[in-house]
């Protein structure tokens, strides 16, 4: 029976799996990790707007009833096409007939990867965690901080890249502080948290129009968030960023950055053997499939691919219908049939920025403000995986609609820093109030 194996289950890979589930085939889908996450709303986990659950559900139980269908939860290292074989981190060999590779992207920072220690980005729910803790543990640092310079250094936040991510970042984080964190501490205003949004190109949402980009610009100042577009990172540390932008070299004080301005393909594409562009993406041609190898299939984040002339771009509606014509062009050749080419059908773009606040382009048909917020919520909720993740979005954003509150605001892992303790005793005094 014909082995196909699928790496990685995001949106390409889940499609192509469930494109699969009647073919008479033996289907091996292999992740890194247990659950399909859908990411458009992993910033809402970060934000502490929505918990993990309601975002990701068990493969296991996504395609529990796929009978023609294994999953592994591993860590793949390297594909051997020559081989036709996958190779994991415990040792184990996969011998595949046709591969499907979705393994998505990851990080990127430009040759500086030794900012990541101070400015995670944000691609999978363990980053959300983390930042989620960032963001919240800053308040409670400047709650016991004495010194206003260094308390206004934990309550400014610095976002790094103005596409899609930065700005729902950005405009979601300054919520957090006006309505969300109000009254319940003591010795700070969490009102005076500033949260600023650094880009290096002219303009927020470079992909989108310019209309629309200004008009994302102007939601976010209205909102509070100080948005700085022409400036470019040069340095990033656990004190703050510095960038250079029209003015020259300027310093921002920031205990909390996050990262959205570059992203890499993931490093499963150089293996391959074939020749990756800068971003580390794989050239693939007009049926998805590798030069040399109408074997081997790239989808999603990972494929360099064109439609009509034009770059397929890295959203999530590219990588299903990638993921549906790569599994079909295996079935037509399992059948002696020419394959198909890709077309991608573009179903519009969306942006959020805040509450009651986003942008969106539908066709010919641009609108922002609260219908394109409106628009965004149902979209989203409509595409998320299984009726109960649907309910407790929804439960969740109309609780915060009401209330300004956002309950997923647990943290783990708040042990105590070595500046804040010191030979195991406070390094500063704290007053009690009153």
């Amino acid at each position: 029976m014909t082995h196909i194996v699928i790496l990685g289950c995001g949106f390409g890979g889940l499609e192509a799996a469930r494109t699969l589930a009647r073919a008479d085939v033996r289907i091996t889908l292999i992740d890194r990790s247990n659950h399909h996450l859908f990411q458009p709303l992993l910033y809402q986990v970060a934000t502490a707007g929505l918990s993990g659950p309601a975002i990701a559900a068990p493969i296991r139980h996504i395609l529990a009833r796929q009978r023609n269908l294994t999953t592994l939860m591993g860590s793949v290292t390297s594909v051997d096409t020559n081989q036709r074989t996958v190779s994991l981190a415990d040792g184990d060999v996969i011998a595949y007939d046709h591969l499907i590779v979705a393994t998505g992207s990851t990080h990127s920072y430009f040759g500086n990867d030794q900012w990541a220690e101070f400015a995670p980005g944000l691609k999978t729910l363990g980053d959300a965690f983390e930042i989620r803790r960032r963001i919240l543990m800053s308040f409670e640092r400047a709650e016991r901080e004495t010194d206003e310079a260094a308390q206004s250094a934990w309550l400014t936040f610095v976002v790094v890249g103005g596409g899609a991510t930065g700005v729902e970042m950005a405009g979601t984080m300054t919520e957090i502080g006006r309505y969300t964190l109000n009254g319940e501490y003591r010795r700070i205003d969490s009102r005076r948290a500033r949260v600023v949004l650094v880009e290096g190109s002219d303009r927020v949402l470079p992909p989108y129009p310019p209309d629309l980009s200004e008009k994302a610009r102007l939601q976010l100042v209205q909102l509070g968030v100080d948005v700085r577009t022409g400036c470019k990172v040069t340095a990033i540390d656990k004190d703050g960023v510095t960038y250079t932008g029209s003015n020259g070299e300027e310093r921002l004080a920031a205990k909390t950055v996050i990262w959205s301005a570059g992203v890499a393909a993931s490093p499963i594409g150089k293996t391959l053997g074939v020749q990756v562009d800068r971003a580390g993406r794989v050239p693939v041609g007009p049926d998805l499939t590798i030069p040399g190898h109408p074997e081997v299939y790239v989808v999603g984040d990972l494929a360099s691919a064109t439609s009509d002339g034009k770059p397929v771009p890295g959203v999530s509606p590219a990588a299903k219908q990638m993921g549906r014509t790569a599994a079909r062009n295996i079935l037509l050749r399992m059948r002696g049939k020419p394959p198909e080419t890709f077309h991608y059908k573009d179903y519009g773009s969306l942006a959020t920025i805040g509450r009651k606040s986003a942008v969106a382009q539908v066709g010919k048909i641009k609108f922002s403000g609260f219908p394109a917020w409106l628009f965004w919520l149902f979209v989203h909720v409509y595409f998320l995986i299984g009726f109960r993740s649907r309910l407790m979005v929804l439960t969740d954003w109309a609780w915060a609609y009401f209330t300004f509150k956002r309950n997923a605001r647990l943290v783990v892992g708040t042990e105590e820093e070595p500046d804040v303790l010191e030979g195991g005793r406070p390094r500063r005094r704290i007053d009690q109030p009153g």
